[in-house]
């Protein structure tokens, strides 16, 4: 068992591998943003970074595989995109369920998304031991992550599911306590290695 997790490992850390999930992730991004067009329309320019949640999630994700590629950590995009990609890949997985399970389909774009957005949290998981962040990093990654959340449902720029408006100030709560167990885990992968370190 120990060698076939080795032989994993090995698979997913090669330089060819990260390049081909360079591609998919950069791909993914730009879908993402393009997704986003029409919200982004008519949304006030102050707030447009923190619309397109996702894609930006998998946008840190691209620069993290870029810093490794060229064998560097860089450490704050790194845990950014480990709070952001679980976080926003489980929360859209959950949205889509829901749309399901109010208006009874979501057709084949919904189930590319819930696929796509599960692979997004998988991948963030995958790579827990390339990380190299640390507390203060978890701290200002929470700082963007609670804030962001604060804009999105305190000044109404949360993704627009249409079927759901009845129920945004239960998605606000069950996002905000999403961002804390991603900011949790986030900690204590931190702490992990700093213990480690000590040993």
């Amino acid at each position: 068992m120990k060698s076939i997790m080795m032989q994993g490992w090995y698979m997913i850390t090669h330089r060819a591998f990260l390049t081909l999930l360079l591609i998919i992730n950069v791909l993914g991004t730009a879908y993402g943003y393009y997704w986003y067009k029409g919200q982004l329309a008519i949304t006030e320019p102050k707030f447009y970074i923190f619309v397109p949640d996702s894609p930006t999630a998998s946008l840190f994700f691209c620069i993290a595989i870029i810093g490794w590629l060229l064998g560097k950590n860089f450490k704050l995009v790194e845990v950014l995109a480990l709070i952001t990609l679980i976080k926003y890949g489980l929360w859209a997985v959950v949205m889509n369920l829901l749309t399901l399970a109010e208006s009874g389909s979501i057709g084949g774009t919904g189930w590319m998304l819930i696929f796509s957005h599960f692979m997004m949290a998988v991948q963030a998981v995958l790579y827990l031991p390339k990380y190299r962040f640390g507390v203060v990093h978890v701290i200002l990654a929470a700082i963007w992550t609670l804030h962001n959340d604060v804009i999105d449902y305190v000044f109404g720029q949360m993704p627009m599911y249409r079927v759901l408006d009845l129920y945004t100030s239960q998605i606000g709560y069950f996002t905000f306590w999403l961002s804390i167990c991603c900011i949790l885990l986030a900690y204590l992968e931190a702490r992990k290695r700093e213990y480690l370190q000590q040993m």
